[in-house]
């Protein structure tokens, strides 16, 4: 036994202490992998010594491992936090020379690139203007400020139920055999005669002695039109339940002809379509209006279909036919031709705001039914949108930057990339929680997360220190124990000394 075994002993034991030291100062530090003191004993060298006859002459520290276990992970709702969540490191760009760390805690500098507290630059894949990734190699990440531009809408798809039990609205009048019409006419010296060419009392002919005006009063919603003076030829429009009361002085014999007419869709008028539906469109310079459809049944199974925008007039585009079990049979275009497209009709809106006019758009209804129940949508969803700007922005498992815009629409920015090595412990500790690659850890694996042997990421959140404070604590007692024995063989040493000098 020498001083130089305890010696050795106390510089191994206080070196057992700076790491220990170190892993609880760093217990909070974002990131950090602790260490551990790897020691090794030490043998003078003598060739004529037996084997079973050495003495060891102390010990030495042989490294300092750092232990990549995981850390445990917080959240933190910093869109820019992000944690590892398995093997791998984040890129990082030091002016063209990469470093790399655990540590996810990131945020924007000046010009947009995505940097670390040391201004540090986050490596991985850029997205082009459509948001298609390119893997093929990293670049500094940035965030891009400009506005999303503007889509004009093409497509519009609309999932309807149609409601079967629905009454027809347009088309030529029918009449039931053996029916009974009723009315009631007020008025003095008039007479009501059925024609000639009436069924089952369709058609009268009232006559009156000397002229006059009337008005039309509708029963059912209990309102009443102006009087006015009606000529010749003059068609009015009733609905089941309402009274014609004729009051006044006709002139002798003037007659008036009641039978029922084909009624004409018109868009301001609710008693003409069973229903109808609207939706915003945009045009290539982000512009907006609003699209109107309506649906009017004209038989069993049958609809018509109109289209317009609501400053225009909507004007007749097709025609839908269902089967019997309310499943759209096929589509016809105004003229009773077959669609081009199954289920999609051809339209047009005219635009103001000097885009492109008139907008071509197509109506799609091949999600549209014709059920018993209430006329609905169960969806409408037109393409296009306005100009938007960037509002927020998330990051995925798979390291996608996300970017969400204030026209509610989402794009790719990029796609963070994730490094790892084949020897971890080969790497170097650079300090501010920065890793060096070195011929012992091997290149570095580039991947995107969540590849082979690449670990996934959490966004809003950061990954902790992996220290365990109680087990570090209990290492450093045992440490001092360590170094308290390594004294007292020292101070042994010094007492034989002391009895050797005393002989």
């Amino acid at each position: 036994m020498g001083y130089q075994t305890g010696l050795s002993g106390l510089s191994a034991s206080s070196s057992d202490l700076d790491v220990i030291g170190n892993n609880i100062a760093n217990a909070n530090t974002i990131g950090f992998k602790s260490g551990a003191a790897q020691f090794a004993d030490m043998y003078a060298n003598s060739v004529a010594t037996a084997v079973n006859n050495q003495v060891g002459i102390g010990t030495k520290l042989a490294e300092v491992q750092q232990q990549f276990a995981q850390g445990t992970i917080t959240s933190t709702n910093q869109a820019l936090d992000v944690a590892i969540n398995g093997n791998g490191f984040f890129q990082l760009s030091n002016n063209g020379s990469l470093v790399y760390s655990r540590n996810g805690v990131f945020q924007l500098d000046k010009n947009g690139f995505i940097t670390n507290a040391q201004g540090l630059q986050l490596m991985g894949y850029a997205a082009n203007s459509a948001g298609v990734i390119n893997t093929a190699q990293t670049v500094p990440l940035s965030v891009p400020t400009a506005n999303i531009a503007p889509q004009a809408t093409t497509k519009i798809a609309a999932g309807l139920n149609l409601n079967a039990q629905d009454p027809l609205m347009l088309g030529t009048p029918t009449v039931t055999a053996g029916a009974t019409n009723t009315g009631t006419l007020t008025t003095t010296g008039a007479t009501i005669t059925n024609t000639a060419s009436g069924t089952n009392n369709d058609n009268y002919t009232v006559k009156f002695p000397t002229p006059t005006t009337y008005t039309v009063t509708d029963n059912t919603l209990g309102t009443t039109t102006a009087a006015a003076a009606y000529t010749a030829g003059t068609a009015i429009q009733l609905g089941n339940g309402q009274t014609i009361t004729f009051n006044g002085v006709p002139a002798i014999n003037d007659s008036y002809t009641i039978a029922p007419t084909a009624v004409a869709f018109n868009q301001n008028s609710s008693t003409t379509y069973n229903y109808s539906t609207s939706t915003t469109v945009y045009d290539s310079l982000g512009g907006s209006q609003q699209v109107n459809m309506y649906f009017a049944k004209t038989s069993a199974g049958t609809w018509n279909v109109y289209a317009g925008s609501s400053t225009g007039t909507a004007s007749l585009i097709g025609h839908a036919n269902f089967n019997s079990s309310g499943t759209l049979l096929g589509t016809t275009d105004a003229a009773g031709v077959a669609t081009a497209t199954p289920f999609v009709f051809n339209f047009s809106v005219p635009n103001t705001d000097g885009s492109s006019t008139p907008q071509n758009l197509t109506l799609n209804i091949g999600g549209t039914t014709q059920y018993g129940g209430k006329d609905g949508v169960n969806s409408l969803q037109p393409d296009g949108f306005a100009a938007g700007t960037l509002t927020s922005f998330t990051i995925s498992a798979d390291g996608t930057l996300t970017g969400n815009y204030s026209n509610q629409q989402t794009a790719a920015l990029g796609q963070i990339a994730l490094a790892n090595f084949s020897n971890q412990n080969g790497l170097v500790n650079l300090g501010n929680n920065e890793y060096q690659q070195t011929s012992q850890s091997g290149v570095a694996q580039i991947s995107a997360p969540g590849a082979t042997n690449h670990g996934t990421l959490q966004g809003g959140a950061v990954e902790n220190s992996n220290v365990d404070l109680t087990s570090q604590l209990v290492n450093l007692i045992t440490a001092q124990r360590n170094y308290q024995a390594n004294a007292q063989t020292i101070k042994t040493q010094q007492a034989v000394d002391q009895t050797l000098i005393n002989l």
